[in-house]
C-alpha cells in the first residue's frame, strides 16, 4: 500500500501537509516527537477523510533517525511514494551565542536526517521508478550558498523521481512565538504566510513535479533583494537595535 510519509506532522505546515495529502486520498505515516498531538493528527485526518494513518514518535535529531524510519516502513511494508521532509526548528540568535548541543541537534534535524531520509527512501522510488520528494527550506537559502535539493533534482529526474524544494519566508506557525494581533498583522499585509496555503501550494507543486516553489509575493521580493544586494550591506541592518537583541539572545 502506497503512503505519503511527513516529517513534523503534528503541528504547523507538517499538519497541513498530512492533511492535503488526505483530502487527496493518499495514506499517512505522520512523524514528529509529540505524541499526543500526532494521535489527534491520526484521529482527524482518518475520520475526516477516511485515509489510513500510522503515526511514529521519534526523535528526529537523533542520528540513527532515517534509518530507523526507513526500517520500520521496510518492515511494515509501507510503500512510501511521497516523502516530506518538514520538520524544523527555528532558533534567533548568533552562532557564538548557541549552545553547541542545540547546534548539533539543529544540523542533525536540518542536514544529516533530512539528507539520509532523501537518500535511503530515493533509493527505493529510484528502483521502483517513481516518487516525489519535497524538502522545506526557506528563502534564507537564497543567500549565496548551495543546497542539496538541486543536485538531488538532477540526480533522480532521469528515474521518474521528482524533488520539490520549498522557500518559504515567514510563515504563520507556533514556531513563531507572537500574539494574536501581531499576527493578524503580519499575515494581512503578506509579510506571514499560512500555513495551510503553502502546504496547498507545496503538494500541488510535488504532484506537479515542480523543482522549487516560493510561495507568497512579499518572499519573492525579499528574495530578490538577497540575490542583488551584496551581503556586506546587509550588516547595517543587523546592527538596529530591535533586531541585533533577537539576534543576540541566548
Amino acid at each position: 500500500m502506497s503512503y505519503a510519509l511527513i516529517t513534523g506532522a503534528s503541528s504547523g505546515i507538517g499538519r497541513h501537509y498530512a492533511s492535503e495529502l488526505a483530502s487527496r486520498g493518499h495514506n499517512i505515516i505522520a512523524v514528529s516527537n509529540q505524541p499526543t498531538l500526532l494521535a489527534e493528527t491520526a484521529e482527524e485526518l482518518a475520520s475526516k477523510y477516511g485515509v489510513e494513518v500510522h503515526t511514529i514518535d521519534i526523535d528526529l535529531m537523533q542520528p540513527t533517525a532515517a534509518k530507523e524510519l526507513f526500517e520500520r516502513c521496510q518492515r511494515e511494508n509501507w510503500q512510501v511514494d511521497y516523502l516530506i521532509c518538514n520538520a524544523g526548528i527555528l532558533l534567533f540568535s548568533t552562532l557564538v551565542n548557541t549552545k553547541p548541543e542545540s547546534l548539533t541537534g539543529i544540523i542533525s534535524l536540518h542536514c544529516t536526517t533530512t539528507t539520509l531520509l532523501c537518500r535511503y527512501f530515493g533509493e527505493a522510488m529510484k528502483e521502483r521508478r517513481q516518487g516525489r520528494i519535497l524538502i522545506m527550506s526557506s528563502s534564507t537559502a537564497w543567500l549565496p550558498y548551495k543546497n542539496m535539493a538541486s543536485a538531488l533534482w538532477y540526480e533522480l529526474r532521469p528515474y521518474g523521481v521528482s524533488v520539490t524544494t520549498v522557500y518559504p519566508g515567514a510563515v504563520d506557525t507556533p514556531l513563531y512565538k507572537l500574539n494574536d494581533k501581531l499576527r493578524r498583522l503580519f499575515v494581512g499585509i503578506g509579510i506571514m504566510s499560512r500555513s495551510e496555503s503553502v502546504a496547498r501550494r507545496g503538494v500541488r507543486a510535488m504532484l506537479r513535479g515542480q523543482r522549487r516553489l516560493v510561495p507568497g509575493f512579499f518572499t519573492k521580493v525579499v528574495i530578490g533583494i538577497c540575490a542583488i544586494i551584496p551581503a556586506r550591506l546587509l550588516y547595517p541592518i543587523l546592527r538596529i537595535g530591535p533586531i541585533r537583541r533577537l539576534l543576540e539572545r541566548v
